[in-house]
């Protein structure tokens, strides 16, 4: 079916829009563990909690979110408008994150639960009506699906921008700084990472408001007293909840990219011998390994995961979206036990490249493929009760994406304190440790965060696929109905 709704300067706006959001969400998911537990040098108790009952409250938010946004339409659109809303309020807060202020521990405790926690609800109401906006632009399934593969494709790109800044700040920095505190660097590498990925992600994102249309405008409708709530609609949609149920056991999946700083940290270490180095040669050194180690991740992420993406809008077309999740999530599987055998007999970062490549391409496949099968739940939903609700639908991957999260970096702190990793021993001013220097057991520990745990969760997140129904003739007689239902109903698309 031939795209007839969505120009192609519109299809930009969205999609530039979606790599600036991808810029700043990955400047906090890709890092904050890090900067708590090695820069900050919170307690692992405390930011073990923080992320899990932020999250609980998130699990509370992001449908709320979806309520709000689903309730009425304003003259600027029912999306739109949070567009503008958040923008500024998020760039302010992501900056703030990453201030390192001077505070004693308690304190400062308290002003990173306050900030995290606030950033956290900002970032709902900006990430639930922008993923929304797809399902109002057109009403052209197969249209819809490539909008969200192209916009999930740039937001990966975006996400790829802090790595850049990570692996250029962490090679060029500590030549200009000159000195050996490898702590007092680290608060500078990031708070620059962030005022750059600020200022270019929100002029992206927030430029997006002015270049989208929303043409699928379902009148409101008043809530009738004895009938199903918004809720109440969402749970009883039984394909939604698989794909729901799809995206939480898949949450390991996010360690590949939460977790590989840490292992650049304290499993592998590239570079010179450190002996003999004075303490400026050593920080430099070892930074920059740890740098070069993330980076190494990040291109096995970006020509596996982004070029999974890349081919998504070919592979929707040919294939049942429920087969490319199960074979791509088994490949995964396979591949990372290659990738943790060949990490626990050699510990060798390089023989592992290509495993870890084909263990990105389901994250790829994932990220673009659940966008899309929430649009059919939501037609599906229409379809068999008469209502739409689709921020309410969004704030469900929102919630699955943010749980992920958390529980990716719940997993990491809980290996830093199982495995004894003590982050005020390991970075300060006077010390900074490499991962030549730690026991063997500990660094392939830290690995596993990256090889079979991953693994796992993909092989789990497949399970629930097997019990997908909205698939082949089943998906193309949903959608013909629906569109005579509509047509029946008096939908106008605008």
């Amino acid at each position: 079916m031939e795209n007839k709704y969505i120009p192609k300067k519109e299809r930009w706006a969205f999609s530039l829009g979606a790599m600036g959001q991808g810029m700043i969400y990955a400047m906090m998911s890709s890092y904050i563990s890090d900067y708590y537990l090695n820069v900050l040098q919170l307690a692992p108790m405390f930011v073990l909690l923080l992320m899990l009952l932020a999250r609980v409250w998130d699990a509370i938010n992001d449908p709320l979110m979806g309520m709000i946004v689903d309730r009425r339409t304003t003259k600027r659109g029912k999306m739109k408008p949070y567009i503008i809303y958040a923008s500024v309020p998020i760039g302010v807060l992501t900056v703030l994150m990453y201030l390192s202020p001077n505070l004693e521990k308690g304190p400062l405790m308290v002003y990173s639960a306050i900030v995290y926690v606030a950033w956290g609800m900002i970032y709902t109401m900006a990430d639930v009506p922008f993923w929304s906006l797809p399902n109002v632009m057109t009403p052209n399934a197969e249209e819809r699906s490539s909008a969200f593969s192209f916009g999930r494709t740039l937001n990966g790109v975006g996400s790829a921008v802090p790595e850049v800044l990570f692996l250029v700040i962490g090679l060029v920095l500590p030549k200009i700084l000159g000195a050996s505190d490898g702590l007092q660097y680290n608060k500078t590498k990031y708070l620059v990472m962030a005022i750059f990925t600020v200022v270019i992600g929100i002029i992206f994102y927030s430029r997006s408001y002015f270049y989208v249309k929303e043409r699928v405008v379902i009148p409101d409708v008043k809530p009738v007293k004895g009938e199903p709530s918004r809720l109440s609609r969402i749970f009883k949609c039984k394909p939604l909840m698989l794909v729901i149920l799809m995206g939480i056991l898949s949450s390991g999946r996010y360690m590949v990219q939460a977790a590989a700083v840490h292992v650049a940290r304290y499993a592998f270490y590239i570079g010179e011998p450190l002996e003999g180095m004075t303490d400026a040669q050593r920080v430099a050194a070892i930074e920059a390994s740890v740098s070069s180690v993330k980076t190494i991740f990040q291109v096995c992420a970006i020509v596996g995961m982004f070029g999974a993406m890349l081919f998504m809008p070919v592979l929707m077309k040919r294939f049942d979206y429920k087969k490319i999740v199960i074979v791509t999530c088994f490949a995964g599987f396979a591949a990372s036990i290659f990738t943790t055998l060949i990490g626990w007999f050699t510990m060798n970062l390089y023989i592992c490249i290509p495993f870890i490549l084909i263990s990105c391409i389901p994250l790829g496949v994932l990220n673009v493929i659940t966008y899309a099968m929430i649009g059919d739940c939501l037609d599906y939903m229409e379809l068999k009760t008469g209502f739409r609700d689709n921020a309410l639908g969004s704030a469900c991957q929102g919630f699955v994406n943010k749980l992920g999260n958390a529980l990716a970096t719940s997993g990491i702190v809980i290996m830093y304190m199982f495995i004894g990793l003590e982050p005020e021993k390991m970075l300060s001013s006077e010390v900074i440790i490499a991962a030549t220097d730690l026991a063997l057991n500990q660094r392939f520990a830290m690995f596993s965060l990256v090889s079979i745990v991953p693994g796992v969760s993909l092989l789990l997140c497949a399970l629930p696929m097997f019990f997908y129904k909205i698939s082949g003739e089943n998906k193309k007689k949903m959608q013909k109905e629906l569109e005579e239902s509509r047509k029946k109903k008096g939908i106008v698309i605008e």
